[in-house]
Protein backbone atom coordinates (compact mmCIF):
# COMPACT_ATOMS: atom_id res chain seq x y z
CA UNK A 1 0.00 0.00 0.00
CA UNK A 2 1.13 3.54 -0.73
CA UNK A 3 3.39 4.91 2.31
CA UNK A 4 1.69 7.28 4.39
CA UNK A 5 3.45 10.68 5.09
CA UNK A 6 4.63 11.16 8.87
CA UNK A 7 3.78 14.35 10.27
CA UNK A 8 6.24 16.85 9.15
CA UNK A 9 9.33 16.36 11.40
CA UNK A 10 10.84 19.75 12.66
CA UNK A 11 15.09 19.87 11.80
CA UNK A 12 17.10 19.06 14.56
CA UNK A 13 18.95 22.23 15.64
CA UNK A 14 22.38 23.83 17.94
CA UNK A 15 19.51 24.33 20.41
CA UNK A 16 18.18 20.58 20.92
CA UNK A 17 22.11 19.41 21.15
CA UNK A 18 22.52 22.27 23.88
CA UNK A 19 19.25 21.75 25.51
CA UNK A 20 20.17 18.13 25.75
CA UNK A 21 23.74 18.54 26.75
CA UNK A 22 23.06 21.34 29.21
CA UNK A 23 25.95 23.42 27.75
CA UNK A 24 25.29 26.53 25.35
CA UNK A 25 24.78 26.79 21.45
CA UNK A 26 28.40 28.02 21.39
CA UNK A 27 29.91 25.38 22.80
CA UNK A 28 28.25 22.99 20.83
CA UNK A 29 29.33 24.27 17.82
CA UNK A 30 32.57 24.18 18.83
CA UNK A 31 32.55 20.74 19.83
CA UNK A 32 31.44 20.01 15.99
CA UNK A 33 33.39 21.62 14.26
CA UNK A 34 35.94 20.85 16.40
CA UNK A 35 37.16 24.25 17.15
CA UNK A 36 38.55 26.31 20.48
CA UNK A 37 39.16 25.17 23.89
CA UNK A 38 36.58 22.69 25.10
CA UNK A 39 36.78 19.94 28.30
CA UNK A 40 36.85 16.42 27.31
CA UNK A 41 34.10 15.68 30.01
CA UNK A 42 32.05 18.67 27.86
CA UNK A 43 33.09 17.44 24.38
CA UNK A 44 32.11 13.58 25.36
CA UNK A 45 28.46 15.01 26.88
CA UNK A 46 27.93 16.55 23.68
CA UNK A 47 28.76 14.29 21.38
CA UNK A 48 27.13 11.86 22.98
CA UNK A 49 23.69 13.85 23.16
CA UNK A 50 24.28 14.89 19.55
CA UNK A 51 24.67 10.99 18.55
CA UNK A 52 21.06 9.80 20.58
CA UNK A 53 19.27 12.69 18.71
CA UNK A 54 20.76 11.72 15.41
CA UNK A 55 22.16 14.98 15.02
CA UNK A 56 23.80 15.88 11.70
CA UNK A 57 25.64 19.37 10.97
CA UNK A 58 24.96 20.88 7.74
CA UNK A 59 28.53 21.23 5.84
CA UNK A 60 26.52 23.09 3.24
CA UNK A 61 27.57 27.40 3.74
CA UNK A 62 25.59 30.29 3.13
CA UNK A 63 22.35 30.93 1.17
CA UNK A 64 22.27 26.97 0.22
CA UNK A 65 22.18 26.50 4.40
CA UNK A 66 18.60 24.82 3.64
CA UNK A 67 19.06 23.00 0.88
CA UNK A 68 19.59 19.82 -0.43
CA UNK A 69 21.83 18.88 -2.83
CA UNK A 70 20.74 16.70 -5.94
CA UNK A 71 22.87 13.73 -4.88
CA UNK A 72 21.57 10.15 -3.38
CA UNK A 73 23.68 8.69 -1.09
CA UNK A 74 24.46 4.64 -1.31
CA UNK A 75 25.45 2.57 1.44
CA UNK A 76 26.74 -0.89 0.59
CA UNK A 77 28.85 -2.78 2.43
CA UNK A 78 31.77 -3.80 -0.39
CA UNK A 79 32.62 -3.11 -3.75
CA UNK A 80 34.66 -6.59 -3.56
CA UNK A 81 31.40 -8.95 -3.13
CA UNK A 82 29.92 -8.93 -7.26
CA UNK A 83 26.51 -8.98 -5.60
CA UNK A 84 26.75 -5.04 -5.22
CA UNK A 85 27.92 -3.59 -8.85
CA UNK A 86 24.97 -4.81 -9.83
CA UNK A 87 22.65 -2.86 -7.71
CA UNK A 88 24.89 0.12 -8.25
CA UNK A 89 23.74 -0.46 -12.10
CA UNK A 90 19.98 -0.69 -11.38
CA UNK A 91 20.66 2.25 -9.23
CA UNK A 92 22.39 4.23 -11.97
CA UNK A 93 19.94 3.34 -14.89
CA UNK A 94 17.07 4.42 -12.67
CA UNK A 95 18.38 8.02 -12.11
CA UNK A 96 19.59 8.49 -15.66
CA UNK A 97 17.32 11.62 -16.85
CA UNK A 98 16.65 12.86 -13.92
CA UNK A 99 18.48 15.47 -11.66
CA UNK A 100 20.01 13.24 -9.14
CA UNK A 101 23.00 11.64 -9.56
CA UNK A 102 24.24 8.92 -6.75
CA UNK A 103 27.36 8.84 -4.58
CA UNK A 104 28.34 5.71 -3.00
CA UNK A 105 29.93 4.89 0.73
CA UNK A 106 31.08 1.34 1.70
CA UNK A 107 30.85 0.46 5.33
CA UNK A 108 32.70 -3.24 4.85
CA UNK A 109 29.89 -4.76 7.22
CA UNK A 110 31.13 -2.59 10.08
CA UNK A 111 28.15 -1.00 11.90
CA UNK A 112 30.67 1.61 13.16
CA UNK A 113 32.07 1.97 9.98
CA UNK A 114 28.55 2.63 8.29
CA UNK A 115 27.62 4.86 11.35
CA UNK A 116 30.86 7.10 10.14
CA UNK A 117 29.67 6.88 7.05
CA UNK A 118 26.19 8.08 6.92
CA UNK A 119 27.39 10.72 9.02
CA UNK A 120 29.51 12.46 6.38
CA UNK A 121 27.27 11.78 3.88
CA UNK A 122 24.05 13.49 5.87
CA UNK A 123 25.90 16.65 6.55
CA UNK A 124 26.08 17.37 2.68
CA UNK A 125 22.35 17.37 2.96
CA UNK A 126 21.64 14.53 0.34
CA UNK A 127 17.94 14.12 -1.37
CA UNK A 128 18.13 10.59 -0.47
CA UNK A 129 19.81 7.92 0.92
CA UNK A 130 19.71 4.22 -0.38
CA UNK A 131 21.24 1.85 2.42
CA UNK A 132 21.68 -2.01 2.30
CA UNK A 133 20.24 -3.88 4.99
CA UNK A 134 17.62 -3.69 8.18
CA UNK A 135 20.18 -3.74 10.95
CA UNK A 136 22.04 -0.12 11.96
CA UNK A 137 23.48 1.05 14.91
CA UNK A 138 21.14 2.79 17.18
CA UNK A 139 22.76 5.80 15.91
CA UNK A 140 22.30 5.34 12.47
CA UNK A 141 18.87 4.49 12.88
CA UNK A 142 18.71 8.19 14.99
CA UNK A 143 20.26 9.74 12.39
CA UNK A 144 18.23 8.00 9.30
CA UNK A 145 14.84 8.87 10.91
CA UNK A 146 15.97 12.75 11.67
CA UNK A 147 17.19 12.93 8.22
CA UNK A 148 13.62 14.02 6.57
CA UNK A 149 14.31 12.23 3.22
CA UNK A 150 13.27 9.48 1.67
CA UNK A 151 15.28 6.53 2.99
CA UNK A 152 14.86 3.24 1.31
CA UNK A 153 16.88 0.20 3.10
CA UNK A 154 17.52 -2.57 0.19
CA UNK A 155 18.33 -6.18 -0.21
CA UNK A 156 15.85 -7.35 2.68
CA UNK A 157 12.59 -7.05 3.80
CA UNK A 158 12.60 -9.08 7.07
CA UNK A 159 12.09 -6.45 9.51
CA UNK A 160 10.86 -3.36 10.02
CA UNK A 161 12.07 -0.32 7.76
CA UNK A 162 13.04 2.94 9.18
CA UNK A 163 10.95 4.32 5.89
CA UNK A 164 10.77 2.08 3.21
CA UNK A 165 13.03 -1.15 1.66
CA UNK A 166 12.65 -2.94 -1.32
CA UNK A 167 14.30 -6.78 -1.69
CA UNK A 168 13.88 -10.68 -1.15
CA UNK A 169 12.87 -12.23 1.72
CA UNK A 170 16.06 -14.31 2.71
CA UNK A 171 14.35 -16.51 5.31
CA UNK A 172 12.16 -17.43 1.65
CA UNK A 173 14.69 -17.87 0.02
CA UNK A 174 16.67 -20.37 2.67
CA UNK A 175 13.72 -21.90 3.07
CA UNK A 176 12.58 -22.62 -1.17
CA UNK A 177 16.28 -23.92 -1.40
CA UNK A 178 15.44 -26.74 1.62
CA UNK A 179 12.56 -27.34 0.53
CA UNK A 180 14.10 -28.24 -3.33
CA UNK A 181 17.31 -30.44 -1.37
CA UNK A 182 14.72 -32.48 0.43
CA UNK A 183 12.70 -33.37 -2.41
CA UNK A 184 15.72 -34.18 -4.52
CA UNK A 185 16.64 -37.48 -1.58
CA UNK A 186 19.36 -35.86 0.11
CA UNK A 187 19.80 -36.05 3.52
CA UNK A 188 23.05 -35.46 4.57
CA UNK A 189 23.48 -31.62 4.42
CA UNK A 190 26.89 -29.54 4.97
CA UNK A 191 26.64 -25.76 4.79
CA UNK A 192 29.67 -23.77 3.74
CA UNK A 193 29.40 -19.64 4.83
CA UNK A 194 30.31 -16.36 5.68
CA UNK A 195 30.34 -15.50 9.47
CA UNK A 196 27.29 -14.68 10.38
CA UNK A 197 27.36 -11.92 12.77
CA UNK A 198 28.41 -9.76 10.42
CA UNK A 199 25.90 -10.86 7.23
CA UNK A 200 22.46 -10.54 8.52
CA UNK A 201 21.42 -11.80 5.13
CA UNK A 202 23.05 -14.78 5.20
CA UNK A 203 22.18 -15.79 8.69
CA UNK A 204 18.50 -15.31 7.81
CA UNK A 205 18.48 -17.72 4.63
CA UNK A 206 20.67 -20.01 7.26
CA UNK A 207 17.58 -19.81 9.60
CA UNK A 208 14.95 -20.50 6.99
CA UNK A 209 17.32 -23.21 5.39
CA UNK A 210 17.87 -25.22 8.67
CA UNK A 211 14.11 -24.54 9.93
CA UNK A 212 12.99 -26.62 7.16
CA UNK A 213 15.86 -29.08 7.17
CA UNK A 214 14.52 -29.78 10.72
CA UNK A 215 10.47 -29.66 10.26
CA UNK A 216 11.49 -33.16 7.99
CA UNK A 217 14.13 -34.38 10.27
CA UNK A 218 17.14 -33.45 9.00
CA UNK A 219 19.87 -31.88 10.94
CA UNK A 220 22.85 -30.03 9.56
CA UNK A 221 25.70 -32.78 9.86
CA UNK A 222 29.02 -30.43 8.99
CA UNK A 223 29.12 -26.74 9.07
CA UNK A 224 32.45 -24.11 8.58
CA UNK A 225 31.98 -20.63 8.81
CA UNK A 226 34.84 -17.90 7.18
CA UNK A 227 35.73 -14.80 7.58
CA UNK A 228 37.19 -12.24 4.35
CA UNK A 229 36.07 -11.99 0.80
CA UNK A 230 34.47 -14.50 -1.63
CA UNK A 231 36.58 -16.42 -3.88
CA UNK A 232 36.92 -19.31 -5.71
CA UNK A 233 40.09 -20.45 -3.49
CA UNK A 234 38.31 -20.13 -0.33
CA UNK A 235 35.49 -22.30 -1.47
CA UNK A 236 37.93 -25.39 -2.88
CA UNK A 237 39.55 -24.88 0.57
CA UNK A 238 36.20 -25.24 2.67
CA UNK A 239 35.22 -27.55 0.45
CA UNK A 240 37.93 -29.98 0.78
CA UNK A 241 38.89 -29.63 4.34
CA UNK A 242 34.76 -30.05 5.30
CA UNK A 243 34.32 -33.63 3.22
CA UNK A 244 37.75 -34.81 4.98
CA UNK A 245 36.12 -34.36 7.97
CA UNK A 246 32.69 -36.01 6.66
CA UNK A 247 33.00 -37.66 4.19
CA UNK A 248 29.60 -39.02 4.02
CA UNK A 249 28.30 -35.63 3.35
CA UNK A 250 25.33 -35.81 -0.05
CA UNK A 251 24.98 -32.23 0.07
CA UNK A 252 26.79 -28.86 -0.16
CA UNK A 253 24.93 -25.57 0.48
CA UNK A 254 26.90 -22.24 0.16
CA UNK A 255 26.32 -19.26 0.94
CA UNK A 256 27.40 -17.12 -2.00
CA UNK A 257 28.19 -18.94 -5.39
CA UNK A 258 31.77 -17.92 -5.77
CA UNK A 259 32.63 -20.33 -2.63
CA UNK A 260 30.02 -22.73 -4.32
CA UNK A 261 31.91 -22.43 -7.75
CA UNK A 262 35.36 -22.88 -6.05
CA UNK A 263 34.06 -26.21 -4.28
CA UNK A 264 32.48 -27.33 -7.93
CA UNK A 265 35.59 -27.26 -9.39
CA UNK A 266 37.59 -29.15 -6.69
CA UNK A 267 34.52 -32.13 -6.45
CA UNK A 268 35.00 -32.23 -10.31
CA UNK A 269 39.01 -32.84 -10.23
CA UNK A 270 38.26 -34.84 -7.54
CA UNK A 271 35.73 -37.19 -9.49
CA UNK A 272 32.69 -37.20 -7.54
CA UNK A 273 29.68 -37.79 -9.67
CA UNK A 274 27.19 -34.49 -9.12
CA UNK A 275 24.46 -34.03 -8.61
CA UNK A 276 24.49 -38.18 -7.98
CA UNK A 277 27.00 -38.86 -5.66
CA UNK A 278 26.91 -35.18 -4.32
CA UNK A 279 24.95 -32.38 -4.52
CA UNK A 280 25.62 -28.14 -4.55
CA UNK A 281 24.41 -24.99 -4.32
CA UNK A 282 25.16 -21.36 -3.95
CA UNK A 283 23.48 -18.32 -3.87
CA UNK A 284 23.21 -14.77 -5.57
CA UNK A 285 23.22 -15.90 -9.47
CA UNK A 286 26.23 -14.63 -10.35
CA UNK A 287 26.04 -14.11 -14.17
CA UNK A 288 29.86 -14.22 -14.39
CA UNK A 289 30.40 -17.88 -13.30
CA UNK A 290 28.36 -18.64 -16.63
CA UNK A 291 31.07 -19.56 -18.39
CA UNK A 292 32.02 -22.98 -15.26
CA UNK A 293 32.12 -26.67 -16.92
CA UNK A 294 28.67 -26.70 -15.05
CA UNK A 295 25.64 -24.54 -14.37
CA UNK A 296 25.77 -24.40 -10.55
CA UNK A 297 22.16 -24.64 -8.81
CA UNK A 298 21.35 -21.43 -7.56
CA UNK A 299 19.15 -18.58 -6.39
CA UNK A 300 18.82 -14.61 -8.14
CA UNK A 301 18.18 -12.34 -5.70
CA UNK A 302 16.84 -9.45 -7.77
CA UNK A 303 19.50 -7.50 -7.23
CA UNK A 304 19.60 -5.07 -10.44
CA UNK A 305 15.56 -4.93 -10.12
CA UNK A 306 16.17 -3.92 -6.29
CA UNK A 307 18.19 -1.30 -7.17
CA UNK A 308 15.95 0.40 -9.83
CA UNK A 309 13.47 -0.21 -7.51
CA UNK A 310 14.87 2.16 -4.83
CA UNK A 311 16.11 4.49 -7.25
CA UNK A 312 13.04 5.11 -8.79
CA UNK A 313 11.12 5.69 -4.94
CA UNK A 314 13.63 8.25 -4.59
CA UNK A 315 13.18 10.22 -7.78
CA UNK A 316 9.59 9.35 -7.43
CA UNK A 317 9.26 11.10 -4.40
CA UNK A 318 10.16 14.35 -5.68
CA UNK A 319 8.37 14.09 -9.09
CA UNK A 320 4.76 13.00 -7.47
CA UNK A 321 5.70 14.02 -3.84
CA UNK A 322 5.41 12.40 -0.72
CA UNK A 323 3.78 9.29 -0.36
CA UNK A 324 3.86 7.92 -3.85
CA UNK A 325 5.63 5.00 -3.26
CA UNK A 326 4.99 1.53 -1.02
CA UNK A 327 7.01 1.07 2.21
CA UNK A 328 7.45 -2.50 1.41
CA UNK A 329 8.27 -4.18 -1.74
CA UNK A 330 9.01 -7.26 -1.66
CA UNK A 331 10.10 -9.34 -4.83
CA UNK A 332 10.28 -13.39 -5.37
CA UNK A 333 13.77 -15.02 -5.40
CA UNK A 334 14.32 -17.23 -8.35
CA UNK A 335 15.76 -20.97 -8.30
CA UNK A 336 18.00 -22.03 -10.61
CA UNK A 337 18.65 -25.17 -10.88
CA UNK A 338 21.63 -25.89 -13.08
CA UNK A 339 23.31 -29.12 -13.49
CA UNK A 340 24.20 -29.16 -9.61
CA UNK A 341 20.92 -30.09 -7.87
CA UNK A 342 18.47 -33.18 -9.12
CA UNK A 343 15.51 -32.42 -10.64
CA UNK A 344 12.50 -33.88 -9.60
Amino acid sequence: MPLTPPPPRRPLTLRDVSEASGVSEMTVSRVLRNKGDVSAATRQRVQEAAKRLGYVPNKIAGSLASSRVNLVAVIIPSLKNMVFPEVLAGISAALEGTELQPVVGVTDYLLEKEESVLFEMLSWRPSGVIIAGLEHSEAAQAMLAQAGIPVVEIMDVDGEPIDACVGISHRRAGRMMAEQIIDAGYRRVGFLGTKMPRDHRARKRFEGFTRTLAKAGIEIADQDFYSGGSALAKGREMTQSMLERTPDLDFLYYSNDMIGAGGLLYLMEKGYDIPGQIGLAGFNGVELLDGLPRQLATMDACRKEIGETAARMIAGHYADGPGSFENLVELSPKLALGDTLIRT
